[in-house]
């Protein structure tokens, strides 16, 4: 399709922030809007400016006959900031305490926007690793899991309590909950890991960490690789933690139920791409 430029560039710009992680050659573009190679890469150059200036992310280019461009989703420290302090005060809502202690976080998983936000800065900070699929167990995390592939994309699998008849032949492990020290049963297709394939882990909350224990152990049985754990929201009070390498966006400090108050502080995160 033959466009004005101020037409190209605006489908450029749609057509990068909709293919990310994925190299695409120069020539493509060329037949897409019957122009002069040249005309691409000086739109590239544009689009590429504008991008880091307003920390919208990367837009990197390959040199050479299997080169091409690539848009690496990011997120600036300032916007980062902003999306970690709204989940912060959202969750520090008194009126989200739960009898025994527990929180009411389901509207936050449910919310498209902040949950989209978290996504693209759990993907910002594990651009730099090579990531083939992302896992989550059911339920409350899907959500989150499907927004971070989303800008990594990748696909998702999701490991549940029991095997389906719909999914086929399953893997499953018996795993020890860090909390309650129950032994408890996870599972998983046959067909949703290859063999090699590297892993990130994402869960909405973690207390003691058994959960991403198992799912550890059950991405091992694929012989498959973490490549990184993210959550959410970790627990501080733990008196044992299973889980060491891990980034969290929020850390909850505090639940009390008698004075009604709920202390949460941002997690250990950091935009270079781990744990800080």
């Amino acid at each position: 399709m033959k466009l004005k430029r101020s037409g190209r560039m605006v489908d450029l710009t749609a057509y990068l922030l909709h293919h990310p992680h994925q190299l695409i050659p120069l020539s493509y573009f060329v037949e897409r809007y019957e122009s002069a190679k040249s005309s691409i890469s000086e739109d590239l150059a544009i689009i590429k400016e504008h991008f880091e200036q307003h920390g919208l992310g990367q837009v990197q280019t390959v040199p050479g006959a299997a080169g091409g461009v690539k848009y690496i989703p990011g997120i600036d420290q300032a916007e980062a900031e902003a999306t970690v302090e709204e989940l912060v005060q959202l969750l520090e809502d008194p009126s989200r305490i739960l009898p025994g202690g527990y929180l009411y976080v389901t509207d936050v998983i449910g919310n498209p926007r902040l949950v989209n936000q978290i996504g693209r800065l759990f993907a910002s900070i594990f651009s730099k690793r090579k990531i083939d699929v992302v896992m989550t167990i059911a339920t409350k995390g899907i959500p989150l899991a499907y927004a971070v592939a989303t800008h990594l994309n990748v696909p998702v699998v999701v490991v549940r309590s029991n095997s389906r008849v719909t999914e086929g032949s399953t893997v499953s492990i018996n795993y020890v909950s860090g909390s309650t020290k129950r032994i408890q049963t996870m599972a998983l297709a046959r067909r949703s890991i290859k063999q090699g394939s590297r892993v990130l882990i994402i869960d909405d909350f973690m207390k003691a960490g058994g959960t991403i224990k198992g799912m550890i152990s059950l991405i091992e049985e694929f012989q498959a690789h973490i490549e990184g754990i993210g959550v959410l929201v970790e627990a501080q009070e733990v008196s044992e933690r299973l889980v060491d390498d891990y980034v969290s966006i929020a850390r909850l400090s505090q639940v009390n139920e008698k004075e009604n108050r709920i202390e949460v502080e941002k997690g250990n995160y950091s935009l270079n791409g781990g744990h800080s």
